[in-house]
């Protein structure tokens, strides 16, 4: 496989272009509670379309991402786009990380200099990785699939393959959200090459839990948790896995539309006490907007449901796993439950603070839980 070097280079014309569409946003009437219950409020977007039009320098943010060595291949005629970091530890790890929706390659940036180079960062030598980022399919700058196929087996399939094609024949695999959905298959279709799996958000068929006792106050809390996220939470998903298409002529064409999209859900899945903001700066929330917003992946990013929410079969992971339980994850299963997939799981935490997006809220925190979780697999 030829394997080139990739920076990302927006055109004037793509960011001229921006900016008269921040323009002439025309904007809906104001939400009627003060609050965000019917969704991301007027005056928020007003201030994100403000600042992203007058202050944010995508130059300066592009150079920063550019930063991290980026790369193309070309895998079963399919184009990847992945950040690939090596460590200068002779016998470092080899660790494949993968986002979901709606995060990106962005989420890991403040984490792969640790992971790559831990002395540097008060750790130790013995817990280094190399560390490859993939975008997604239909992500960033990987490929829009062109035609029907593409479910978290085929990526699971696709990042096996681009593991060889750098040299490493045995790895590890992290991810969260869909991440952790392509690394659970990684873990159960790679036995040979995968040496184990972390995942920072498990996720089991609730179906398959039998009862023979009364639940626990954890998990009553889950329960409750889940159905929250069915009530309240779960629109996007319903629209992404049915009418991904329809979805995308509004967040391709507009900013605020899709910067509304994407932003709503760091307000309810980060550990953010109210606002996206008091985690994360706006500069890194338009960063991993831009990822959707440059490559116009707003209808390819959305049928990852459509392609991945029919496959009920049950899939059972023998590889060794670690899971990492963040307190304001969208889904909080128990170790007990996780066990009905994860048949060798060697390391369990529920940490005190954290959300969804847990290596870009939380970098030491999220660190730390790698190097512990994959330390038991070494």
């Amino acid at each position: 496989m030829s394997i080139e070097p990739f920076r990302i280079n927006a055109s004037d014309a793509e960011i001229e272009d921006l900016r008269h569409r921040l323009e002439r946003t025309r904007l809906p009437d104001a939400e009627t509670p003060d609050d965000w219950s019917q969704g991301i409020p007027l005056a928020y977007m007003r201030e994100i379309i403000d600042y992203w039009r007058d202050d944010y320098d995508w130059r300066a943010r592009e150079t920063r991402i550019n930063a991290f060595d980026q790369f193309r291949t070309t895998i079963d005629g399919f184009g990847v786009h992945f950040v690939h970091i090596r460590s200068n530890v002779p016998d470092a790890a080899p660790l494949i990380m993968t986002h979901g929706w709606p995060g990106s390659i962005i989420e890991f940036l403040k984490v792969i200099g640790p992971l790559t180079d831990p002395e540097a960062h008060g750790g130790d030598a013995k817990d280094a990785f190399h560390v490859v980022c993939p975008s997604l399919p239909g992500y960033g700058f990987s490929d829009k699939p062109s035609t029907p196929g593409t479910g978290v087996e085929a990526i699971a399939d696709l990042w096996t393959k681009l593991m060889r094609a750098l040299g490493y024949e045995r790895y590890f695999a992290q991810g969260g959200d869909w991440g952790a959905m392509v690394t659970t298959h990684i873990g159960a279709r790679d036995p040979e090459g995968c040496l184990g799996i972390h995942t920072n958000m498990p996720v089991i068929d609730f179906s398959k839990l039998v009862f023979d006792r009364e639940l626990t106050p954890r998990e009553i809390e889950a329960f409750a948790g889940g159905k929250h996220y069915q009530d309240w939470d779960s629109g996007y998903s319903k629209q992404q896995s049915t009418r991904p298409q329809t979805l995308g002529y509004g967040l391709v064409d507009s900013p605020a539309g899709q910067a509304s999209w994407i932003l709503e859900k760091f307000w309810a899945w980060t550990d953010c006490d109210g606002h996206p903001e008091n985690v994360l700066e706006r500069d890194e929330l338009l960063d991993n907007v831009m990822m959707y917003w440059l490559p116009a992946t707003g209808a390819s990013s959305a049928r990852l449901y459509w392609e991945s929410f029919g496959n009920r079969d049950e899939v059972i992971v023998e590889v060794p796993m670690a899971g990492s339980i963040f307190p304001k994850e969208i889904f909080r299963i128990t170790e007990e439950w996780a066990a009905h997939c994860y048949k060798n799981i060697v390391y369990w935490n529920e940490l005190d603070k954290g959300g969804h997006f847990a290596a870009f809220e939380q970098p030491e925190a999220f660190v730390k839980e790698v190097q512990s979780g994959f330390r038991c697999m070494r």
